[in-house]
């Protein structure tokens, strides 16, 4: 799932693109937004991985506000003008999109996002064994071999690992996203385990350090698969 938010100072123009969104299995919305500045702390606080930008709102242009970010999201601009198209590639924007946005073209953009941002996932997932995270205001670096399960608090997590717990501000589809699928499995909506610290599966439990933790309903599937590709 691709975590993607909306600027846009239309209230229809992002209804619009919300209805597009719920229309594509691989995009999860975590937020819309009326001009750049609202969206300021949700890109600190959450990943987020696509950005839909509008160029004309207040305060600060879609343009002016993409070239202050140091490490933006990958962006669709959505727009009614065409004047900016030349500054959005010079800003190595996903694609530009024009107003109205018929939906075979929104899906062409958001496809071609898709392949961008799974295939830069891949390659941090081969790259890196570790993350970091913000832990009392420091970046505390955790090796992804000492993690045995991430447990959701709401809008926080708690990172239990061999050696101690964390609480991270963050929400865990957020952080799951931004691990590599090939060591962790989302086994419940409250928790994602390290796959190979699961010791025992017995019924709907799965055993963690001789913790039992429920698999919900929605992911035993995906759980059973697993299960089985490793038989």
């Amino acid at each position: 799932m691709i975590n993607c938010i909306i600027l846009d100072d239309e209230p229809l123009a992002i209804k619009v693109i919300e209805n597009f969104i719920k229309k594509i299995d691989f995009l999860n919305c975590i937020g819309t937004f009326p001009n750049a500045n609202d969206a300021v702390g949700t890109l600190k606080k959450e990943k987020v991985e696509l950005m839909f930008l509008d160029i004309n709102m207040p305060f600060i242009d879609g343009i002016s506000f993409l070239k202050k970010l140091e490490n933006p999201p990958k962006t669709i601009i959505t727009s009614a003008h065409s004047d900016y198209a030349l500054d959005g590639y010079d800003l190595n924007v996903v694609d530009y999109l024009m107003k109205p946005i018929p939906f075979e073209r929104f899906d062409i953009a958001v496809n071609k996002a898709y392949k961008i941002i799974t295939g830069l996932r891949s390659e941090k997932s081969l790259d890196l064994d570790f993350v970091f995270v913000r832990v009392n205001k420091l970046n505390v670096k955790i090796n992804f071999d000492d993690i045995l399960v991430i447990e959701s608090l709401k809008d926080y997590i708690k990172i239990v690992t061999k050696n101690k717990n964390f609480i991270v501000h963050t929400t865990l589809t957020s952080f799951t996203e931004s691990l590599p699928r090939n060591k962790f499995i989302r086994i419940h909506r409250s928790t994602t385990a390290a796959i190979n610290k699961i010791d025992v599966i017995d019924g709907s439990n799965a055993y963690i350090n001789k913790t039992p933790y429920k698999i919900g309903g929605s992911y035993k599937e995906s759980f059973k698969n697993l299960v089985v590709n490793f038989n």
